[in-house]
């Protein structure tokens, strides 16, 4: 590899500000902030709006298309193609 080129790549704490889930993996994203972890290192921190463990889809929480109470239904009535 040459050398200057390359984006500084390493460890980063990553905190879920939905819920404070954090998790430490290596990156390159560019950070102002750093977090002093349990064992004593201190990280670059990166602030998420939603990660797996607060993503509805991940969580189980998500509703499905089909069990909205007979919307999709409904639209399909109202916007469907008429056959003639």
């Amino acid at each position: 590899m040459r050398e200057g080129i390359h984006p500084e790549y390493r460890e980063v704490c990553f905190v879920d500000l939905s819920n404070g889930f954090k998790f430490v993996t290596r990156s390159c994203v560019n950070t102002k902030e750093t977090v002093k972890m349990d064992d004593g290192r201190e990280l670059p921190l990166f602030k998420l709006d939603t990660s797996s463990e607060s993503h509805p889809f991940y969580t189980g929480t998500q509703k499905s298309v089909d069990n909205m109470g007979g919307r999709v239904e409904k639209f399909r009535n109202r916007y469907g193609k008429v056959a003639r």
